[in-house]
């Protein structure tokens, strides 16, 4: 059995003290945060028994420290929290979770603060953590996880989550994974492999050998199944490849394929764009019976589909207006509407999770912008330029982008680079994605713990 499997197996989540909070404590995520909120993430406390076994089986010297020191690396980069310095504290983690001494707290200006125990017991992992106002003097929230213990990385992880969506209002991203085409080699002869990793870039692992060519990998609503382009014998083919298990499955092989496939909201076909009898069209594949359904039928070249949340629309790429530009239309191809009307090329659309955006790329006057506009084209808003950037893909709360940026070559052809980046709705929040090695063409999980 798969650890993923054993982890929702053996994950309980109990209810310790559901207390709602009364405290001043509020993250303002409708605007560029400037002044993030002062939280105080306290190690873990540990017995030197359950220490010591931890030890022996992760070798972690100290379980609590590592766990919390996750969940601090999540906030932080949210944007939206400021993790203060672990050596202000002055209350060992111990005696801070039995009972905060809130006047110690205020007085290093922590509005937040986040304490807990692990423990082993019975040669499973449990943690568990509180989250207080300290202004208020309140806790806010308790909750406790047993799992197997190689999951501690996920449960830093979804504490993170369940205190970002105490403090904000919606919903965490930090239980989820990040696929991505993993890219070495000179520009002219890139060897490109299937990666996947934690969204903070842990646990890195190569899903592919490199002996054939991959793009544009995506997950399936559940994210475990993952579909993307190879190009077998110079001939491009789409696959199925199942996460959990390593198995793979030819989906079809498709000549003049323009665009990758996407699955749809409920996970049932797949859609993508290919040439065929000199027109690109949108298609989708029915993955029960494999009956291929053209959904598009112009003399232009229609790529790049993305379904709306609720499987009833279809955002896709079009020249039909003479240059490249943002329709929209019903699931069965009906009611073709234009949406993006500003200046400049648009590209690589891409519905939000929550239904309310549409993400692209955009190319103005020799420069590459991700940006987003509502789903019928107004509001729309630039996050982020470079040389060239492209390819968003969204967090599964519609808060966060993450996307590929490549770098400009000297005459010689060097200095070639892509890296992952991600940007919030803001535009404040950019930051570089680490990665083992160059990467392109990112496609972010839902949560894996819903």
């Amino acid at each position: 059995m798969n650890n993923t499997k054993i982890f929702f197996i053996l994950f309980l989540i109990i209810l310790l003290i559901p207390i709602k909070s009364f405290g001043l404590i509020e993250v303002d995520i409708t605007r560029g945060n400037l002044n993030p909120l002062p939280v105080a993430v306290s190690p873990l406390s540990i017995d030197e028994k359950s220490k010591n076994n931890f030890k022996k089986l992760l070798k972690k010297k100290n379980l609590g420290l590592e766990i919390s020191s996750i969940v601090e690396n999540n906030l932080k980069t949210s944007g939206l929290f400021n993790p203060l310095n672990k050596d202000a504290f002055l209350q060992a983690p111990d005696i801070a979770n039995l009972k905060p001494r809130f006047e110690d707290w205020n007085l290093i200006k922590a509005q937040a603060l986040i304490t807990g125990k692990v423990s082993y017991i019975d040669d499973k992992l449990r943690v568990e953590f509180r989250l207080w106002d300290v202004l208020a003097g309140k806790e806010m929230m308790a909750l406790a996880f047993t799992t197997v213990p190689s999951n501690w990385r996920r449960v830093g992880h979804i504490i993170s989550d369940k205190v970002y969506e105490r403090l904000t209002g919606e919903k965490g991203y930090f239980d989820t994974r990040i696929i991505y085409v993993a890219e070495e080699g000179p520009k002219t002869r890139r060897v490109k492999k299937l990666a996947i990793m934690d969204q903070d870039g842990a646990n890195n692992k190569f899903l592919t050998l490199g002996n054939e060519l991959v793009l544009t990998p995506r997950f399936n609503p559940t994210s475990q199944m993952v579909t993307y382009l190879s190009y077998f014998r110079n001939l491009p083919r789409v696959y199925l490849l199942d996460i959990e298990t390593g198995m793979q499955e030819v989906v079809g092989d498709f000549p003049g394929m323009t665009f990758a496939p996407r699955f749809s909201p409920d996970g049932k076909k797949i859609i993508m764009s290919f040439a065929k009898d000199g027109n690109s069209d949108i298609y989708t594949m029915d993955l029960e019976n494999r009956i291929v359904e053209k959904i598009t039928d112009h003399p232009s070249i229609d790529t790049s589909p993305s379904y709306s949340p609720d499987g009833k629309l279809i955002c896709f790429n079009s020249d039909r207006s003479g240059y490249q530009q943002i329709y929209v239309m019903k699931s069965d191809g009906s009611n073709v509407k234009r949406i993006s009307f500003g200046t400049g090329i648009y590209g690589t659309p891409v519905w939000s999770p929550r239904g309310d955006l549409i993400a692209f790329t955009k190319l103005h006057k020799g420069k590459f912008y991700i940006g987003v506009m509502r789903t019928d084209g107004s509001g729309e808003r630039l996050l982020t330029e470079n040389f060239y950037q492209e390819a968003p893909s969204w967090s599964p709360n519609g808060r966060v982008l993450v996307f590929y940026r490549e770098t400009k070559t000297d005459n010689k052809g060097k200095g070639f680079s892509a890296k992952l980046w991600s940007i919030d709705l803001t535009g404040y929040n950019e930051r570089l994605v680490e990665t083992p090695t160059d990467g392109s063409d990112p496609s972010w999980s839902s949560l894996l713990s819903n």
